[in-house]
């Protein structure tokens, strides 16, 4: 059987190497590229994110990563973002008193923390959703954070999606999106690329959901 392709969306920001080199180590054919035929025809697309919600997007767009992720989810392709690449599926971001449109797949609003340390940065458990795909055989494990955003509240979906998304939860301060699962648009807030063999053991399962498609 041949190895999943895996495009790493390449827009000019973060450390996308390491999210690279680990979805090779879990059997992925990985490339590092911002061609929008690689990126619709990969079996995966992995979208990665640092810094501010506001750079991400303006990223994202002066590549038409935009236009790519909502194409590969109207065909059912699957996505994975991580960190502010989970960030943006939200509606809007508001960092700094500056509020900017996110790709709106999920409603709601990515703002500050609110906790007494912030950035939230270390190793954290989760509680995942009953029957999560990403967190089989990790349900207990630690995953490495490093934000000072996040989405607080996960807002019903409207009509039209036949099953709700599975939504896992972290502690900071208060509750925050740790995780989200619906249908082919998969997130993470924390760095699995960082987080030792239970982020390995994550990628896994997405890596070989990829195959099951």
């Amino acid at each position: 059987m041949t190895s999943p392709s895996v495009v790493v969306l390449d827009y000019g920001f973060g450390n996308v190497r390491s999210a690279v080199r680990a979805l090779e180590r879990v059997g992925a054919e990985v490339e590092l590229t911002a061609d929008p035929h690689a990126a619709a025809e990969a079996d995966g697309l992995v979208v990665p994110g640092v810094g501010a919600f506001a750079s991400v997007m303006t990223g994202l767009r002066a590549v038409r990563g935009d236009q790519i992720i909502d194409r590969r989810l109207a065909g059912g392709r699957p996505v994975l973002g991580i960190c502010v690449g989970m960030q943006v599926m939200f509606g809007a971001g508001e960092e700094h008193g500056v509020h900017t449109e996110g790709l709106a797949e999920w409603p709601g609003v990515v703002d500050r923390l609110d906790a007494p340390v912030v950035p939230h940065m270390g190793w954290a458990t989760v509680t995942p959703a009953e029957g999560s795909v990403l967190f089989d055989g990790v349900e207990d494990e630690y995953f490495y954070f490093v934000h000072s955003y996040a989405a607080r509240s996960f807002p019903p979906l409207g009509g039209g999606r036949l099953t709700p998304p599975s939504v896992t939860w972290a502690t900071h301060g208060g509750p925050f999106v740790a995780a989200v699962e619906n249908g082919p648009l998969a997130a993470t807030q924390f760095h699995p690329e960082k987080s030792g063999d239970a982020g390995a053991h994550l990628l896994t399962n997405w890596v070989r959901s990829l195959k099951e498609r």
